[in-house]
C-alpha cells in the first residue's frame, strides 16, 4: 500500500492544510491501494502564490528555450525509465486494462518528442521587414509565456492529459499548477516525484489532487492567467464562463460522440477490428472513442453481425490479467451512468444485439459493465447523441455517402471520427467533409505533430505540436526605427 501524507507544492513536498487522507481503492475489487492527502482551497492558494512568485521574480520565464528543452528531455527520460510502473499504477487506480496502459507508454514518448521538436523550431522571436515607406520601422515579434497556468485534467488517461498540458506550458516558460483527479492521486504523485528530479526552479510546478469544488477555487483564482482543461462539456462550459468573467486565457478539450463511417467498399474485417481499438479503448472511457458506427444499408447486417462477434469476444475482468481487454468503470457512479444509458437505449426502441444492463457474472464486487451493442439506432436517440463514456456501441444505417456525412455531422460534438474505405484518397475526401477536429482513415493512429482538439461543443483551442505550444504564449510586438535596429 502506498501512502502520501504530503502535497507537492511549488516543487517541494509540504504539509497539507488537512491531515485527513483519502482511501484510494481498486475499481476491480475495492481493495485498498493507498492513502493520500487531498488539496483544499488553502493549498491551492499556496501553490498559486508560489507559481506567481516564480513567474514574476524567478529565473524560469527568463531561461532560454534550449535550457527549457533540456529540462523536458530529462523529464521524458525519467518517465521512460519507470514506464512499466506507471502503466501498472494507472491500471490499478483506473481499472484500465494493462494492455492499454502499457501500449500508451511509447505514445507518451512520441507526444513529448513532438513538443520538443516544436520548441526547437518555434519562432520565439522574429523580425519583420519594414513594409510602410511612410513609417520606416521594424517590428520585432516575440512569443512570451502567458504566466501562471492552471492545468486541470480528468481521470481517464492521466499521464497523457497531464503531459499534453505541462510540457508545452513549461517549454514556453510558464509556471504551472496541475490539478488532478482524486482517483489518480497515486500515479500523479509519481509524476510529481519525477518532476522533483528534473531541476525545475522553486515554485515552477505543483501537482495537487482535489475535488471539483477546490478546482473551481483554482479557476477563479485572480493570480491564474490561463486555464487549460480536459473534461466534460458541461464542466467546460462552466469553466469558460468563469474564465470569461476575468478575461483569462482558456483552452478546453471536451467531450465527444464520434462517428466511424464504414464506406460500402471497406474491408469489413479490418474495419471491425478497427472498432476494437478506435471505439472500445480504455473500457470505452475515452473522449475520442468512435462509438457511433455508420454502416451502409447494403452491408448493414454484415456490419452488425461482425460487431456482435467482436463485442462478445472481448475479455472482461481483472485489468491486470493479460486476457482482459475491458476492465471496470472507474467509480460506482460511472458504472451506474453507463448501465442507465443501456436501459435508456432499450426504452428508446433500439435493438439490443448483445450485452445489456446486467453486470458480468462473478464481477459484482467491481464496477463492471457488460460490453453492449445496439443496432437499428436512429441518430436522434439519446444513446446516439450523448456521451456515454463506457463500452457501448450504436450502429446507424445510412443510404449514401451524403447521408453518412449528414449523420456524422448531426451532433453537438466534433472531437474525433474515422473513415474506412478501400480507396484512401476517397476516404480523405469524405474526411474533409466531417466537421470534427481529428479524423483517422483506415484506423491510422492520431499523430502528435498536428493539432488536436474539437469543433463545436468539443472544445476551444488545440493541443500537440507547434500549435499546442503556441497556446501557452502571448504575442508581443516591439516597433523600433528601421535604421536603429541591430
Amino acid at each position: 500500500m502506498i501512502t502520501y501524507d504530503q502535497l507537492f507544492v511549488g516543487g517541494e513536498w509540504t504539509t497539507p492544510s488537512s491531515a485527513e487522507l483519502l482511501d484510494i481503492r481498486s475499481p476491480h475489487d475495492r481493495s485498498l491501494l493507498g492513502r493520500a492527502a487531498q488539496a483544499l482551497p488553502a493549498d491551492i492558494d499556496r501553490a498559486v502564490a508560489a507559481a506567481r512568485k516564480a513567474f514574476d521574480e524567478g529565473p524560469w520565464p527568463r531561461t532560454t528555450p534550449a535550457e527549457r528543452i533540456a529540462v523536458i528531455r530529462r523529464l521524458n527520460k525519467l518517465r521512460e525509465e519507470r514506464a512499466d510502473e506507471i502503466a501498472a499504477l494507472i491500471s490499478a487506480e483506473n481499472g484500465s486494462a494493462l494492455w492499454f496502459t502499457k501500449a500508451g507508454q511509447p505514445g507518451l514518448t512520441r507526444q513529448a518528442n513532438a513538443y520538443l521538436r516544436a520548441a526547437e523550431e518555434f519562432g520565439w522571436e522574429e523580425t519583420l521587414a519594414p513594409s510602410d515607406r511612410a513609417a520606416p520601422v521594424r517590428s520585432v515579434v516575440r512569443r512570451e509565456p502567458v504566466g501562471v497556468v492552471a492545468a486541470i485534467i480528468p481521470w481517464n488517461s492521466p499521464f497523457s492529459s497531464a503531459l499534453a498540458k505541462i510540457l508545452p506550458a513549461l517549454l514556453a516558460g510558464n509556471t504551472v499548477v496541475l490539478k488532478v483527479s482524486p482517483e489518480n492521486t497515486l500515479s500523479m504523485n509519481l509524476l510529481a516525484r519525477l518532476l522533483e528530479q528534473t531541476g525545475l526552479p522553486e515554485g515552477v510546478i505543483s501537482v495537487l489532487p482535489a475535488d471539483r469544488e477546490t478546482s473551481e477555487h483554482l479557476v477563479r483564482h485572480p493570480d491564474v492567467d490561463k486555464i487549460a482543461f480536459t473534461g466534460s462539456t458541461r464542466a467546460g462550459r462552466r469553466i469558460a464562463s468563469l474564465a470569461g468573467e476575468q478575461l483569462k486565457r482558456v483552452s478546453l478539450e471536451l467531450g465527444g460522440k464520434s462517428a466511424m463511417l464504414i464506406l460500402p467498399d471497406a474491408d469489413l474485417d479490418a474495419a471491425i477490428q478497427g472498432v476494437k481499438f478506435s471505439s472500445l479503448l480504455n473500457n470505452g472511457e475515452s473522449c475520442i472513442a468512435q462509438t457511433r458506427i455508420l454502416a451502409p444499408r447494403s452491408r448493414y447486417d454484415e456490419v452488425v453481425a461482425g460487431l456482435k462477434d467482436l463485442v462478445e469476444s472481448l475479455g472482461v475482468g481483472d485489468p491486470a490479467d493479460e486476457g482482459t481487454f475491458v476492465g471496470p468503470m472507474v467509480r460506482r457512479d460511472q458504472q451506474q451512468r453507463v448501465l442507465d444509458y443501456i436501459r435508456l437505449g432499450i426504452c428508446e426502441g433500439a435493438r439490443l444485439v448483445t450485452g445489456g444492463p446486467e453486470v458480468p457474472a462473478g464481477l459484482e464486487s467491481g464496477f463492471y459493465v457488460t460490453p453492449t451493442l445496439f443496432a437499428d439506432v436512429d441518430n436522434s436517440m439519446r444513446i446516439a447523441q450523448e456521451e456515454i463514456f463506457g463500452p457501448v456501441l450504436v450502429v446507424i444505417a445510412y443510404d449514401d455517402e451524403d447521408d453518412a456525412v449528414r449523420i456524422a455531422n448531426d451532433s453537438e460534438y466534433g472531437l474525433s471520427g474515422g473513415v474506412w474505405s478501400a480507396d484512401p484518397a476517397h476516404a480523405l475526401e469524405i474526411a474533409r467533409r466531417v466537421r470534427t477536429g481529428t479524423v483517422t482513415v483506415n484506423g491510422a493512429p492520431i499523430g502528435f505533430d498536428g493539432p488536436f482538439g474539437g469543433f463545436k461543443a468539443s472544445g476551444l483551442g488545440r493541443e500537440y505540436g507547434a500549435v499546442g505550444l503556441g497556446t501557452y504564449t502571448e504575442h508581443k510586438t516591439v516597433t523600433i526605427p528601421a535604421k536603429a535596429h541591430r
